[in-house]
């Protein structure tokens, strides 16, 4: 029989919103979270947990070992913050110049109290759980660095499923996940064109690299509508566009850079061909030369068709059918937990958590002046940790 979880959530929701504003009010960017990886070893201290703290980055892997023998399961939170300065009113703001403005303060927040919801029945888990507290989402790929650490081996053996929850503007409560692909995979695109620079008055004497740079912009924005299945959408706007600092001098080089989002691994080969093609015929029509670096990211953050399923019909089940709700789509932004994902089943849920009297619409995830509403943090331990234990006992 799975445990009420959203009682025993009630009982430590003001617990964890104390531990949420803590972290809001001081954030850490990137890899080194020193404070906030000793405030979420203080929270799960004397739980009798397996815990090991990361060597590359401020990360902490804490195995809970039930009292009955099953498999394992992985839970994740994010740590870390963006580089933005928090524009809202909360009392517990932060001044630092960093901001939980993704809200991973209550993804922390809401992985400890899994832990503490979990520990709580420990003799009656069949089977052990990994909790997965990770920085640098917003860097270069956290995830991927715990697990060359070994996180998915910490309880001995693989997860046979990971999960994660991710909160974002909406009717405060609902939960919503979908099967395959859900979020995007990223590519950096850095490409330089190389001419030979001279005076602005006489552009015959040069090859100037910046006439076919901004040609290859235009052409490159065109390509994605022309050479890919609009319903397996590839995204590249042209973002950066860099030439002489001088306006009567033509430089020797020029270069535009790009992040491209897609939804299909199959793209990634195409994309770098596709590219490579339109860059050299450009260059080699001015006299220039093409250098192209192709940075593939993040992964596809894929649902395991069945892990999705079986996680919103668990979703429905606690908390009813209006707090649960599919998406009908992916979205185009990227996700580290798809590393995750990439060597172990699950599923990736989104929490809306807008307060009450904002308009959901006014500001996304990222922005300045965003918030959400922890009083939705005991719903969120609650549903990871029933999804391990309800996972654990299938």
């Amino acid at each position: 029989m799975i445990p009420d979880f959203r009682a025993d959530a009630a009982e430590i929701l003001s617990e964890l919103q104390t531990i949420r504003r803590d972290l809001h009010a001081n954030p850490e960017v990137g890899t080194d979270l020193p404070r906030t990886q000793q405030a979420v070893l203080d929270a799960i201290d004397g739980l009798d947990l397996e815990i090991t703290k990361g060597v590359a980055q401020s990360s902490v892997v804490a195995v809970l070992r039930g009292g009955k023998p099953g498999p394992t399961v992985l839970l994740r939170g994010d740590m870390d913050a963006l580089p933005v300065n928090e524009e809202t009113d909360y009392p517990f703001a932060s001044t630092n110049g960093a901001m939980h403005a993704c809200g991973h303060d209550l993804h922390t927040s809401g992985l400890i109290g899994a832990v503490r919801l979990l520990a709580a029945r420990r003799d009656e888990l069949p089977g052990s759980v990994i909790f997965m507290f990770q920085p640098n989402e917003e860097g270069d790929g956290g995830a991927k660095n715990m697990i060359d650490e070994g996180m998915l081996e910490a309880a001995g053996e693989r997860p046979v499923a990971a999960y994660a929850i991710h909160v974002k503007p909406g009717t405060g409560g609902v939960f919503t996940t979908r099967p395959g692909p859900l979020m995007a995979g990223f590519i950096s695109l850095e490409i330089t064109m190389r001419g030979a620079g001279g005076h602005s008055s006489q552009p015959q004497f040069a090859r100037d690299p910046v006439a076919p740079l901004t040609e290859l912009a235009v052409a490159l924005n065109t390509m994605t509508s022309r050479r890919f299945d609009v319903f397996d959408p590839v995204v590249m706007p042209v973002t950066q566009l860099r030439g002489s600092d001088a306006n009567n001098v033509i430089p020797d080089t020029a270069s535009l850079g790009a992040c491209i989002r897609y939804l299909s691994p199959e793209r990634v080969e195409q994309l770098r061909t596709e590219i490579t093609r339109i860059a050299d015929g450009i260059a080699s029509a001015h006299g220039c030369r093409a250098e192209i670096t192709f940075e593939p990211g993040f992964p596809v953050t894929t649902n395991d068709t069945e892990e999705a399923a079986w996680t919103a019909q668990q979703l429905t089940s606690v908390y009813g059918p209006d707090r649960y709700e599919e998406m009908p789509n992916p979205e185009m932004g990227s996700e580290d937990f798809s590393f995750v994902l990439n060597e172990v089943p699950g599923a990736y849920v989104y929490l809306a958590t807008t307060p009450e009297g904002v308009d959901p619409e006014s500001e996304d995830n990222h922005s300045p002046r965003v918030k959400f509403d922890d009083t939705w943090l005991g719903d969120s331990a609650a549903a990871l940790a029933h999804l391990a234990f309800a996972r654990l006992a299938r």
